[in-house]
């Protein structure tokens, strides 16, 4: 088995319905693996299936609202059931879809961007944790942010995506004696259909990323790439890190 080969391996990705989620399970599947795909909506996970089944791979459409800790557990228990073990666990639902002075925040938008991003990784991580720990071996990795840092006007996203980091470093040494690797990748500013609103309008666009010295966008499929090194062989001791994929920004402030 080469060092970036996941053949034979099994993987959950949540939030697999588009975007970076979507572009890590189809870089899996490419890779050789079997792919559980969960969001909320069927019909684009079906899509995604397709595409998996295509490249010779099963997929596993699991339709669920992450948000609810019980459908959240469920979920990890049908993709188990399915494919009869997990290896990899991605942790990719999340997401903000409102800019806002944090003294005009509405409590309740705080407590929707919480659920999103920090607890549902939560949800989905304590449910696996037995499988996990039980077999001695997998790879859990928590799509975080570079907003982690801070983000103005991001305050719940950027607080949520902190809060999953260090999660992922708690886990990380809580469960590497029990050969369990936890790992963070935080994606810079990514051209997906969430912000396609800022990267389709050049002025914009190019505001959004002054500050990135590659001085462009990134795509899904350069978030996709690192993941799959996080679940292979490759990355066999490596844990509790935290890997930004930025085109330098973490590097330039």
């Amino acid at each position: 088995m080469g060092a970036f080969d996941l053949s034979g391996s099994k993987a959950l990705v949540t939030g697999a319905s588009r975007g970076i989620g979507r572009a890590i399970a189809l870089a899996y599947a490419q890779a050789g693996a079997d792919v559980a795909l969960v969001s909320r909506s069927a019909e684009p996970l079906r899509e995604v299936a397709k595409e998996i089944e295509a490249l010779g791979r099963q997929a596993v459409v699991i339709p669920a609202d992450l948000t609810d800790r019980e459908a959240a557990a469920a979920s990890v228990h049908t993709a188990i059931d399915a494919l009869g073990r997990l290896d990899t666990v991605v942790n990719n639902a999340g997401g903000s879809n409102f800019l806002v002075e944090f003294k005009d925040l509405r409590l309740s938008g705080w407590d929707k961007l919480l659920r999103l991003n920090l607890d549902s990784a939560m949800a989905v991580c304590h449910a696996v944790a037995p499988h996990l720990l039980g077999r001695g071996s997998g790879s859990v990795i928590n799509i975080a942010s570079v907003a982690a840092r801070g983000a103005p006007f991001l305050a719940p996203y950027a607080a949520a995506k902190a809060g999953l980091v260090a999660l992922t470093k708690s886990l990380a040494i809580e469960w590497g004696a029990a050969g369990v690797r936890v790992n963070a990748l935080c994606p810079g500013w990514t051209a997906t259909d969430l912000n396609r609103n800022l990267w389709e309008d050049e002025a914009s666009g190019q505001a959004t990323i002054r500050t990135v010295p590659m001085a462009r966008w990134g795509t899904a499929e350069e978030m996709a790439h690192p993941a799959v090194f996080l679940a292979a062989p490759a990355s066999a001791y490596m844990t509790g890190q935290v890997l930004s994929i930025d085109g330098g920004l973490t590097a330039a402030s």
